[in-house]
């Protein structure tokens, strides 16, 4: 999908940093994104894929609606989590898309206070997020993109344990992964939730 594709605020951040064309990755994976599509994104370090997610969350929501997130990104850890508000900060200016980060660090009953007052994209280490879910603390009925971010943290800690029970508690959803190469443990996934997925190689 061509940048001038996408919704007129993040176009203009897009052309502010330079960025002329889609990289090779985005051109195979923004149009399918934008499709509803769910997919297995396998793919080296500095290939565009974090760039990827955020440009694709940003053009699916365009702007704030209601107070349920639309979109639940999990990443490793806190630092994690706060490197892609970084990123989602810088690409969704001239938008008024919430986004909120849950880790571990930061007391439980704030966190559920603050989702509750509204955002749109939730980015969460998969331990926490479903804490707060479990005590209802956030609603996951709107959620439209589940997604992983660097998903070979998956298979420690019990952290892909931990991502499938989400699936369990929402209805029809977008599922995005992204990873350097896809383990054999994802056709588990393949087998339920994302038995539709295309597996996308860059």
């Amino acid at each position: 999908m061509p940048f001038k594709k996408l919704i007129e605020p993040l176009k203009d951040i897009i052309k502010s940093k330079g960025f002329d064309a889609p990289l090779p990755l985005q051109k195979q994976i923004l149009s399918k994104i934008k499709g509803g599509a769910s997919l297995f994104i396998i793919a080296p370090k500095d290939s565009g894929k974090t760039s990827s997610l955020v440009i694709s969350v940003i053009q699916k929501l365009k702007h704030a609606f209601e107070d349920a997130p639309r979109a639940l990104i999990f990443v490793k850890d806190k630092q994690a989590a706060l490197d892609l508000e970084l990123e989602f900060n810088a690409f969704k200016r001239g938008t008024n898309l919430r986004v909120y980060c849950a880790y571990d660090e930061k007391s439980i009953d704030d966190q559920k206070d603050e989702i509750y007052f509204g955002t749109d994209i939730v980015i969460a280490t998969p331990k926490r997020l479903n804490k707060i879910f479990f005590l209802n603390g956030i609603n996951l009925n709107k959620l439209q993109m589940c997604i992983v971010e660097d998903a070979e943290f998956l298979f420690r800690n019990n952290n892909f344990g931990e991502v499938t029970r989400t699936p369990e508690s929402i209805s029809k959803c977008q599922y995005l992964v992204f990873s350097d190469k896809f383990d054999a443990r994802f056709e588990r996934w393949q087998d339920s939730f994302m038995y539709h997925a295309e597996i996308v190689k860059g």
